[in-house]
């Protein structure tokens, strides 16, 4: 029903007037829309030389018939001609409303197509001694359909043209699909894979199927073999009203509503597998078309229990209804042979009903009888009224279960209400703990990474079928692949799951089911997102329509696509979908130019209703701008006022981006500003002074190569319009990312680059270019172990950033002073109190704290506080891992494997550092990897793997940049330990003092200390335990110093079982 909006009175639905004051009912425009449908093209072969053989008058006779044929099997299937072309008949099945089995439909009547012309050919052939032969092509795809009410059935589309495409490649007598089609028929039809087809007007090969033939079913297969989740409650009942049957033999039924794929047809399979083996059980399916289907589910139940098969003759099948029916019972018997088609005589509906019932008395004579009858929501209303009358009046042990869609309860709202053998359950969604309980029953033992499973729950929606299918699509498209044969992983980033076409179709035609002014508001309401505000779609709505929003949004929440949200947007009520799905499904019926209007018109709504809190929505706001921009580039619509769009929402964009930068976000900056620039001209200099920040965003998350692209064009463009202030800040950000991927750069090289870089930044007052210039050149200090030096140019970085007012650069640079305290003389006291003063000063910046963290994760472990420092490194890998930001994460293993390392678990350390060692390695990255994997080889050559140390030395040396002397060092010292383990000592000598030499150069203690100790154990194997003691001595004394209690003792121990007698070097004894 629909309020009048001048009057307030309901009205039925077709009503365009009101019928009690004569006012105009809100009524949607209708327009172009788009939708995903099959078309069917079929043409005669060899049509031409019909004209040379035959009169035009027969000729015309001919094709009359022919065309007359092969419209009534289009028809039938519920498919429209859309038009004639010569000899070719064009059909859709789509229109004027969708079927989820449109493509099924569509193939089912290519092929009687073809059986129908066999059978018109023995027409033909004896009046005019010719037969014909016609070629078939069926393909699915979305296209843009004109309003068939007011006699517009034009499509037009890529869709169209493959179908065309495929018919023509298609052989006599034969049906080529498409892969789109063969996707929602692959369980129905039989089909011969063809090679990929070169097809008119398509760039890369079409792929084919030849179909042979086309089974009864469904075109989607139904998972009905793994265990039921939830639904427990009505299983039970079901089965108590069921032993109710068997008790007093008495009748008793129960509707399950639920919309598609919600479990309805598990429920029932569960059902018979607990109580099945009690009861003769038989199923009748109502078809959503044809001709005489009005009591095919009577037909199929009397056909199973009189066992009658489908190659039976006529006096066959007549016997087996006479067997089941019983001579005395020739009335039931002979209407029921009319209901099946066995005899020609006419019966009454009233009479049939009765038949019914009596038939189903007699099966259940001598035992309880359950009825299964499936999708009644597509059967006749007369077949209704039967099952209505089977469950009020047999007298018979009759348990009648059937399924239906919510449809069935928008034209009979009171079914199976009011008695008190009746029942129905309407089957809610499952939550999401029983969703993912489907998934881990579908794949049986094997795992999903956790946002991957994630993903695939909330996309569902609580409808298991929907489980089933995104999982198939996703391994059918090579997205999941197995790991090992427990564990699965995506081979590819989802950024997003699309619906697979088999749930595409049903939501689709779900949607098209819906009255304009329902359609109207959903479709508003997916522009806006997963969840809308009430008045947004008020605001986006036609005038007429307006009065009407609460009406249909209630209409909507009562057919489960939409559900009232607790929270609300705005001071607002908000609404969302139940299914991600089906919002998406309802954005894809609009037209592009629409969806371009109404993402305009919500962002002008949402900036207007903010006012001046805009910054807090600037990630909304820029989103729909960005999207009202995409729309109008898409469909050709380029002019000042898409340009301006772009502008509004880069500026959104740019601004939401430099909040997530600032905050350290840097999945969030790189999207964010790589969308701003996305929209703007590529001259533009707004679009090319993002790319400092942008680049380096990448360079955060790991995207070396996209960082790589960006800085390629925008140095051109810079070099082009001669802004030297603007080239001088993109060589930054070059000289960042080739120390990121290749620090085989040359220090010296790095610091004129960056020198070269300052003289034209400190005229201009860049400061913000300034602190990354010193922050890089503090970086490269660091990287050397010259810590006190890194501590000056921190210092000017320092400065710059906060005369700039750079809050991010500051806080970004601090961590490096923490670094500095770690590795540098400062005492371990002192360094952990500095690492927690600059822990407070970065305040808000994840990246710094989780930097902070890792630090202060070493030097609580080199004060044998144990816990503590795991403690410390989890919760910074944790901050890492939650940013995104892949190499900080990666690079953790750093901090954690040092601090098993100091405890003495070389297993777990083992662990730790050959984590980062993978990561790195998969994103090609070097700088971290070449300490990170000396570590490693420390860690093997420590429990005696020295072959394995080898291999690793052999990495790190090949990673490690000259001027990376820690990494340089590292290997050099495992190595000569390997050599030491195998004699060849004088060459292992010379390694081990290289790596003094070298370590030497840096002021970092802790580095001198292990690299000594290292070389001492070169020289016990060697024999030189004399020289070994000295240079323990001097560790001792570096450690000390530095306060790293554990090293220390382990130092003491290790001099202590070299000279057999303990060494006083003034530490207390703790």
């Amino acid at each position: 029903m629909q309020k009048c909006p001048n009057c307030g009175e309901e009205n039925p639905k077709k009503f365009r007037l009101c019928g009690f004051c004569g006012a105009q009912l809100a009524v949607a425009p209708r327009r172009d829309v788009r939708k995903t449908v099959s078309i069917v093209f079929c043409d005669l072969k060899g049509s031409t030389d019909l004209g040379e053989r035959l009169d035009s008058e027969s000729l015309r006779e001919m094709l009359v018939l022919y065309f007359e044929e092969m419209r009534a099997i289009l028809e039938r299937h519920g498919g429209m001609v859309e038009k004639y072309i010569g000899d070719a008949v064009m059909a859709v099945f789509g229109l004027p409303k969708l079927h989820e089995d449109d493509a099924l439909r569509a193939v089912r009547a290519a092929v009687e197509m073809q059986d129908g012309l066999e059978s018109l050919n023995d027409d033909l052939e004896r009046r005019w001694g010719l037969r014909l032969a016609n070629r078939t092509g069926v393909n699915t795809g979305e296209v843009v359909a004109g309003d068939v009410s007011l006699g517009q059935r034009l499509v037009t589309g890529d869709a169209v043209n493959v179908a065309a495409r495929l018919e023509q490649a298609a052989p006599e007598r034969q049906v080529l699909i498409g892969a789109s089609t063969y996707e929602l028929v692959r369980n129905a039809a039989k089909v011969e894979e063809l090679a990929p087809l070169r097809l008119k007007g398509k760039k890369e090969p079409v792929p084919a199927y030849r179909v042979i033939s086309v089974a009864d079913g469904e075109g989607v297969a139904r998972r009905t073999d793994t265990p039921l989740v939830g639904r427990r409650h009505e299983l039970d009942r079901m089965s108590e009203r069921f032993r109710r049957v068997v008790a007093k033999r008495a009748s008793e039924a129960v509707t399950l509503v639920g919309q598609a794929g919600i479990g309805k047809s598990r429920l029932v399979a569960e059902f018979l597998r607990r109580n099945g083996d009690q009861a003769t059980s038989l199923t009748g399916k109502c078809l959503p078309y044809g001709d005489g289907i009005t009591f095919w589910p009577l037909v199929e139940i009397a056909k199973q229990a009189a066992g009658i098969q489908q190659e039976d003759d006529q006096l066959t099948a007549l016997g087996r209804l006479a067997s089941l029916i019983g001579d005395e019972d020739l009335d039931v018997l002979a209407r029921v042979a009319e209901v099946i088609g066995l005899t020609r005589t006419t019966v009454s509906v009233d009479e049939t009903i009765w038949a019914a019932r009596k038939l189903v008395e007699i099966i259940a004579r001598s035992r309880p009888l359950i009825l299964i009858f499936e999708d009644i929501h597509w059967a006749e209303p007369t077949f209704l009224d039967l099952i209505e009358h089977l469950t009020g009046t047999t007298s018979a042990p009759l348990f009648v279960l059937a399924t239906a869609r919510d449809e069935l309860l928008e034209e009979r709202p009171e079914w199976m209400e009011g008695r008190a053998n009746t029942e129905r359950f309407t089957l809610a969604p499952l939550s999401n703990e029983e969703s993912a309980e489907v998934i881990e029953n579908l794949l049986g033992s094997v795992r999903l990474p956790h946002d991957l499973r994630s993903r695939i729950v909330d996309g569902s929606g609580g409808n298991a079928f929907f489980v089933e299918q995104m999982l198939a699509m996703l391994e059918d498209d090579g997205v999941l692949e197995r790991v090992n044969q427990r564990v699965w992983k995506a081979s590819a980033e989802l950024e997003q799951l699309a619906a697979p076409p088999s749930i595409s179709a049903l939501l689709s035609a779900r949607l098209d089911r819906l009255s304009a002014e329902e359609q109207s508001v959903v479709q508003r309401g997916s522009v806006i997102g997963q969840f809308f505000n009430r008045q947004a779609v008020v605001t986006l709505s036609p005038e007429p329509l307006r009065a009407t929003v609460d009406q249909n949004l209630s209409s909507l929440t009562r057919k489960q696509l939409v559900a009232p949200q607790v929270e609300t947007f705005l001071d607002d009520e908000t609404f969302g979908f139940v299914h991600m799905l089906a919002r998406d499904a309802a954005y894809k019926m609009l037209l592009k130019k629409d969806r371009a209007r109404l993402h305009e018109g919500f962002a002008n709504w949402l900036q207007e209703k903010v006012g001046a809190r805009v910054s807090e929505y600037l990630e909304i706001l820029g989103y729909h701008l960005e999207q009202a921009f995409k729309c109008r580039v898409e469909a050709a619509k380029i002019d000042d006022e898409t340009r301006g769009l772009g502008d509004r929402a880069a500026e959104a964009l740019t601004a939401a981006g430099q909040k997530a930068f600032a905050r350290g976000d840097m999945p969030a900056a790189a999207s964010l500003l790589g969308r701003a620039a996305a929209v703007l001209e590529a001259a533009d200099p707004d679009r090319l002074a993002l790319m400092p920040d942008l680049s380096e965003a990448l360079i955060e998350i790991g995207n070396f190569s996209a960082a790589d692209d960006l800085l390629h064009e925008a140095r051109e463009l810079a070099l082009a319009i001669g802004d030297e202030r603007m080239q001088a800040a993109l060589s930054l950000a070059g000289m960042l990312l080739r120390y990121a991927i290749d620090p085989e750069t040359q220090a010296e090289e790095v610091q004129r680059g960056v020198e070269a870089a300052i003289s034209v930044l400190e005229p201009a007052r860049d400061h913000v270019s300034l602190a990354r210039a010193w922050r890089l050149i503090g970086s490269v200090h660091g990287n050397a172990c010259r810590f006190g030096a890194a501590e000056v140019v921190l210092g000017k970085a320092v400065h710059h950033a906060r005369a700039a007012g750079d809050r991010r650069q500051e806080t970004r640079t601090l961590p490096s002073y923490a670094l500095s305290a770690l590795y540098g003389p400062t005492p371990v006291p002192q360094a952990i109190a500095r690492c927690e003063e600059i822990l407070d000063q970065a305040q808000g910046d994840r990246r710094a704290k989780g930097l902070v963290l890792g630090a202060l994760a070493h030097l609580n472990a080199m004060s044998g506080r144990i816990q503590t420092a795991r403690q410390l490194y989890r919760e910074s890998r944790g901050i890492f891992e939650e940013l995104g930001a892949h190499v900080l994460a990666a690079s953790s293993a750093l901090d954690s494997g040092d601090v098993e390392m100091l405890a003495g678990d070389l297993v777990a350390a083992e662990n730790e550092f050959r984590r980062g060692f993978d990561e790195l390695i998969q994103m090609g990255e070097k700088n971290f990897l070449s300490t990170t994997v000396g570590l490693l080889a420390q860690c093997l050559c420590m429990q005696g793997r020295f072959d394995e140390a080898e291999d690793m030395c052999e990495i790190s040396k090949n990673a490690a940049a000259p001027d990376d002397l820690e990494s340089q060092a590292l290997w050099r010292s495992v190595q000569a330990k390997g050599l030491a383990h195998k004699g060849l000592f004088d060459e292992a000598k010379e390694l081990a003092a290289t790596a003094v030499e070298l370590i030497n150069s840096t002021d970092s203690p802790v580095m001198k200390a292990a690299t000594l100790l290292d070389r001492t154990e070169v020289l016990e194997l060697a024999g030189s335990g004399g020289e070994a003691a000295s240079l323990i001595k001097e560790a001792i004394s570096l450690y000390a110093a530095k306060g790293n209690l554990v090293s220390t003792e382990r130092a003491r121990a290790k001099l202590a079982a070299l000279v057999e007698a303990p060494i006083e070097v003034g530490l207390p004894t703790r």
